[in-house]
């Protein structure tokens, strides 16, 4: 069925959170997220340990179905997103963080034109 997913491990640059100035790179991560994930996509997810937040949404590692593309992982490889560790759902934290040292060393995406931002 269809249904909306928070993408576990990952944390993008905030462009609609009310309240909230759009962040740097915010507009670019959006976009490119759209790009791999078009409305309808086929995805398979891979749940955690908490299949959703205390808000209900489902949590997940998500991959494209057309070609297994780990979307979660696209998206800290190529300075889209930094990643977050929120217990208990960690499989992938240490793996992320590796990758993002190396997206942050390389100036790739938001560690490139986001210097300043924490």
């Amino acid at each position: 069925h269809t249904e909306r997913v928070r993408l576990i491990g990952v944390d993008t640059p905030e462009t609609k959170k009310p309240n909230t100035p759009i962040q740097c790179f915010g507009p670019e991560a959006s976009k490119h997220t759209k790009e791999l994930l078009p409305v309808d996509t086929p995805v398979l997810v891979q749940r955690d340990v908490e299949a959703r937040d205390p808000y209900g949404r489902l949590l997940g590692y998500v991959y494209r179905s057309s070609d297994q593309l780990f979307v979660n992982q696209d998206l800290i490889v190529n300075g889209y997103a930094r990643p977050l560790s929120i217990a208990p759902n960690t499989a992938f934290a240490r793996e992320f963080a590796v990758l993002a040292q190396s997206a942050q060393n390389s100036k790739i995406g938001l560690w490139g034109e986001c210097a300043s931002e924490p």
